[in-house]
């Protein structure tokens, strides 16, 4: 296995512009966009829990990220920091479900191929389902890429990039992660010749914002994926 170590960080400093895509019936989380820094987070989280007791769901667990690491007063801090507090316990290619990774894209193409694909793998174990529609909620964020390291370097044929096998890239991810390098550039599995990004912190997010919908239509598969267009 490479590990991160003979690896080397992207060179140069350069903004990204990435894509994403969440589903839609996970609204952002008001309380990290109305504030600028930890100080008034804290202070307003505080009053907010002893009128809402449902806060602390919407948040997700703070202690799985230092608050040093939230980029209080960005545009979209709620989507940056929302897959670091609401961990998936089944893990995912970089993460075993210990640490939240925030997952980016070269195009919105990229992030529906590589979306489709988990979404089909999940719905076909759902037994009973038939027809369902599905909307998804397309982001664009804009990221520093200073330090992340380059796996792109490694071939697909590379153990990292093995379709369902997570083993080696969860290995890969938690040693970035123990690194403290900021993530990881690799080549998408879903959508061939394309870049995805694994990022292990928020921090070098600079902004993320809604972009458009699209929806998944499931008739025993994920028969299309379609754009929605606003009327009026």
């Amino acid at each position: 296995m490479v590990e991160p170590v003979s690896l080397c960080p992207v060179p140069g400093s350069e903004i990204i512009k990435s894509y994403r895509l969440v589903n839609s019936k996970f609204p952002p989380i008001a309380l990290f966009d109305d504030v600028a820094s930890d100080k008034e987070f804290d202070a307003l989280y505080a009053l907010q829990a002893l009128t809402n007791p449902r806060l602390q769901n919407e948040v997700g667990n703070l202690n799985l990220i230092p608050r040093s690491e939230i980029p209080f007063g960005i545009t979209g801090c709620a989507y940056a920091t929302a897959p670091f507090t609401h961990v998936n316990p089944q893990g995912s290619r970089f993460a075993d479900g210990a640490f939240g990774v925030l997952y980016l894209a070269d195009s919105m193409d990229t992030a529906v191929a590589e979306v489709r694909h988990h979404q089909q793998a999940y719905w076909a174990d759902v037994r009973g389902l038939n027809y369902e529609r599905f909307v998804f909620r397309g982001l664009v964020c804009h990221f520093e890429e200073t330090g992340v390291l380059d796996a792109t370097v490694l071939p697909l044929s590379h153990a990292i990039y093995a379709p369902d096998d997570y083993t080696f890239s969860q290995a890969m991810g938690a040693s970035v992660k123990k690194r403290m390098a900021p993530g990881l550039r690799y080549h998408s599995v879903r959508s061939p010749g394309n870049t995805c990004w694994a990022l292990m912190t928020p921090r070098p997010v600079a902004s993320i914002v809604q972009s458009c919908h699209y929806e998944m239509v499931w008739n025993k598969q994920i028969t299309s994926v379609n754009k929605l267009v606003a009327s009026g």
